[in-house]
């Protein structure tokens, strides 16, 4: 008896070492991961948050990463919950060159000042740019929001206006983009890519759609929009990858349809656009769940590649 309990206790503490040598191994399997970002290699699109305002959605709020050959250069959105993603993906502050904002509704902007002051922590000196909408009489322009948040005499966050003033070890440089021309807006930003900006109808709110062109590939966003100022065709027309934003069903009416486009027009947008793959994002819970009626509603028009956005998710852009 005695020496068969000595082999089941072996036998435990074998089992235990086994565990922890697992349990190591994945860790740091996944460190190595996530300091490498989607991939050493290429371009890559990774979402940083695929949900919208809502807190019971599980899900960060809208903010996408374009990667370039392993570093982290674009970002597009950096919503509530964001930055957080931003940390587990690995990506550097350092790297990052320019923020492009669709709108400042607060699921697409209210991490903003988390990452100016999350860059405090970093070797970062070069300056970062932003670009986002003009203003009307409802909203700001992307100027006078940043001013309102950091600016050292009437700004929320006056005690970051260093990034501002230039007493910081970097400036953030923001620029309007007319939200009214329906005509594409080109960036000249550095020979590595190219930045795009059309004017999409989100209602009452000034928006843009942007595309990042990189080495003969492309990527589109939406941002919020409802379709009628039929911009986001020409925006997105060949890209490789198109984030369309999923926020209704196809039942919506009122406001909701008023702000948002439904699966359809979303369809028949990555259908005459001729994209390659269509990634819906900025899912709420009133689309979630229903993901075979919309897939059947899009399919009546496009008949391409499709993905429903999770957060952290990496696309390989070919």
């Amino acid at each position: 008896m005695k020496t068969s309990l000595n082999t089941e206790g072996l036998a435990k503490v074998k089992l235990k070492i086994l565990c922890l040598a697992t349990i190591t191994l994945f860790s740091t399997i996944f460190s190595a991961y996530a300091q490498s970002g989607c991939g050493n290699e290429g371009i890559w699109l990774q979402v940083l948050g695929s949900g919208g305002p809502e807190l019971n959605d599980n899900r960060a709020s809208s903010a996408y990463l374009v990667w370039i050959n392993g570093h982290a250069r674009v970002l597009v959105d950096i919503g509530p919950g964001s930055i957080l993603r931003y940390k587990e993906s690995g990506a550097n502050i350092e790297d990052l060159e320019v923020i492009l904002l669709t709108h400042l509704h607060v699921d697409h902007s209210a991490d903003l000042p988390a990452l100016i002051k999350a860059a405090y922590f970093t070797d970062r000196t070069k300056n970062l740019l932003l670009y986002g909408p003009s203003g009307n009489s409802l909203m700001p322009d992307t100027e006078t929001f940043v001013q309102s948040l950091f600016s050292d005499h009437s700004g929320a966050y006056r005690y970051l206006s260093g990034y501002l003033t230039g007493n910081e070890s970097f400036s953030l440089q923001a620029h309007n983009i007319s939200a009214d021309n329906m005509e594409l807006q080109k960036i000249s930003l550095n020979s590595n890519y190219k930045i795009s900006a059309v004017s999409v109808h989100h209602g009452p709110i000034p928006a843009l759609a942007w595309r990042v062109d990189i080495d003969g590939h492309a990527i589109a966003f939406s941002g919020d929009m409802n379709g009628e100022n039929h911009t986001l065709e020409k925006l997105a027309a060949g890209v490789d990858v198109l984030v369309a934003n999923h926020a209704i069903p196809q039942q919506s009416t009122g406001v909701a349809r008023n702000l948002h486009m439904p699966p359809s027009v979303i369809g028949e947008i990555a259908a005459l656009s001729k994209v390659k793959h269509l990634v819906l994002s900025h899912r709420m819970t009133r689309t979630i769940g229903h993901e075979v009626e919309s897939t059947k509603e899009i399919k009546k028009y496009f008949k391409g590649k499709m993905t429903f956005a999770e957060d952290s998710q990496c696309f390989k852009i070919n």
